[in-house]
């Protein structure tokens, strides 16, 4: 049998359209336009996509909205994960941007996307990260990178 999907309790009263969350990542990056916010949001979320596997992947999706679940899952993770700095140096060269702006986007973008996920999930996706990934969400590094042996 094929497991139902799993609705975020935190997310009962505060799912949003599309728009309202390109507004949100418009208001966390200080973006002059819509169009602007929207570049960085399927940028982010493109990035993202490629990192997480499994789970935590399928829920995030179901927390976004369709949109911005497209965009993540339309992704294929990448067979090495990358650290935290890696991942937005990795989106630099892919955009032709500076690592200073594509860290700009991650965090509006992920600050978004923390609140949409809730504590437990993130708190999931974050230990299924390398390290460094805390911090672009907008949350304190809580533990220690262990190098691979």
């Amino acid at each position: 049998m094929y497991d139902q999907p799993r609705a975020n309790p935190s997310l009962a009263a505060t799912a949003m359209t599309f728009d309202q969350m390109l507004e949100r990542v418009r208001y966390e990056g200080a973006y002059p336009t819509r169009e602007r916010a929207e570049a960085a949001a399927r940028t982010v979320l493109a990035a993202l996509g490629r990192q997480i596997i499994g789970d935590e992947r399928v829920d995030l999706a179901q927390c976004l909205p369709v949109e911005a679940a497209l965009v993540l899952t339309a992704q294929i993770p990448d067979p090495e994960q990358l650290t935290g700095w890696g991942f937005v140096k990795d989106m630099a060269g892919r955009n032709g941007t500076t690592p200073a702006i594509a860290r700009w986007d991650t965090g509006a973008v992920l600050a978004v996307v923390s609140r949409l996920a809730g504590p437990d999930l993130l708190a999931r996706i974050l230990h299924q990260l390398p390290g460094g990934y805390a911090l672009l969400f907008g949350r304190a590094e809580l533990r220690q990178h262990q190098p691979a042996a």
